[in-house]
C-alpha cells in the first residue's frame, strides 16, 4: 500500500476540532488579537483531540534529530507525516495555521510523550520557574 495514498475518512480532521482557532486566526488579520487569546485556543483543540497540550511534556524528552526534524519541517512533509500517523492538516481554505504546532503534538503521541507522569513534571516546571520569578508568591493551577 502506497504511505502517500490516504483513506481521507480514516484521518482525525484537525480543523473540525480548530474551528474556532480558524476564526481567530482570520481576525487577527484585521484587528489586533491577544497571543495569549491564540494560545488557550490552540490548547483547547489539543486537549479535545488528545487530552494533552504541548505545556503538559518538555521539549527536552525529543532526541535530537527529532529537534533537528521539526526545524526543518515543511507544509508538504508536516502533511505527509500527519497523514501517515492518522490526522489531516487541512482545512477548507488550504493548510491549517497551526500546522507545525500539530506535528509538535503528533510527534509526542507517536513518542509516547503524551502521559501522567511527563504532565506532572512538565507542570511542576513551570510551577518552579514562575515561582522563581520576583514578586510571585504562589502559582494558581486548575486541574
Amino acid at each position: 500500500m502506497s504511505t502517500i495514498a490516504f483513506d481521507q475518512f480514516a484521518l482525525t480532521r484537525i480543523a473540525d476540532f480548530a474551528r474556532s482557532l480558524s476564526r481567530l486566526h482570520q481576525a487577527s488579520r484585521r484587528q489586533p488579537i491577544d497571543d495569549d487569546q491564540l494560545d488557550r485556543e490552540f490548547n483547547a483543540v489539543c486537549m479535545s483531540i488528545w487530552g494533552y497540550t504541548t505545556d503538559d511534556f518538555s521539549d527536552e524528552l525529543f532526541s535530537d534529530e527529532d529537534h533537528a526534524w521539526l526545524d526543518t519541517l515543511d507544509e508538504a512533509h508536516a502533511r505527509i507525516f500527519a497523514g501517515e500517523q492518522g490526522y489531516d492538516l487541512v482545512d477548507d481554505h488550504g493548510m491549517l495555521t497551526d500546522w507545525w504546532g500539530y506535528c509538535w503534538m503528533i510527534l509526542a503521541e507517536k513518542r509516547g510523550l503524551l502521559n501522567p507522569e511527563n504532565r506532572a513534571a512538565a507542570r511542576a516546571a513551570i510551577e518552579e520557574k514562575y515561582m522563581a520569578a520576583p514578586n510571585v508568591i504562589g502559582v494558581i493551577v486548575a486541574r
